[in-house]
């Protein structure tokens, strides 16, 4: 492939991107303002946000914890939102995974972090992982709220979350791309839903 050939194919792409992100837009607009309304609810009664997720996804958990607790915006000071990525501690990971299993990481963060009334936002492509699956079954039982922001078609996390934001795209890439676009999107609607 030649330099002009992968310039178009960069066209190509770009533009399917901009469609997408347009399509995003109208179909899950909605779902992203009532989600950000139940998140700001959450912590505006004291509760706090638990993060999860595998792989890019798991990056994508930490980026959402670190616009929370830092701020999405350098123009705006405000005061730190209380988000905990459940990704990002390698001993209690390794420790969970190497004594209870890979399907455990998430859920004891859960079972020792959460308390009733906090939320847990699982983040997946495939809304098909395990860990994450676990997870949420372990949230609903200790009283807190769920929601997943998914692909493709949700997977099994979509039934298993209170609330389901699937970017419908068959690409990791894409819903990739798309799924950060929402995280901004969720902390620019949170930050205005609690500080004006």
């Amino acid at each position: 492939m030649n330099n002009d050939e992968k310039l178009d194919l960069l066209r190509q792409v770009a533009n399917e991107s901009a469609i997408l992100r347009k399509s995003v837009i109208e179909k899950l607009g909605q779902s992203v303002i009532e989600l950000s309304a139940v998140i700001s609810g959450v912590i505006g009664a004291g509760g706090k946000i638990l993060i999860a997720g595998n792989g890019g996804s798991a990056a994508d958990a930490s980026h959402f914890a670190g616009e929370m607790i830092v701020r999405l915006s350098s123009d705006k000071n405000r005061q730190s939102l209380p988000a905990i990525a459940l990704c990002v501690d390698p001993a209690v990971m390794t420790a969970s995974a190497n004594d209870y299993g890979f399907e455990s990481i998430f859920s004891r963060q859960v079972e020792g972090l959460g308390q009733k009334g906090d939320m847990l936002i699982v983040i997946s492509t495939s809304g098909n992982s395990a860990n994450l699956i676990r997870a949420t079954h372990t949230a609903r039982d200790q009283g807190l709220l769920t929601a997943g922001l998914l692909g493709g078609n949700g997977g099994k996390l979509a039934t298993t979350v209170d609330r389901a934001v699937i970017v419908p795209h068959p690409s990791t890439q894409r819903i990739q791309e798309e799924q950060i676009f929402l995280i901004h999107q969720l902390v620019a609607l949170i930050e205005s839903d609690l500080f004006g």
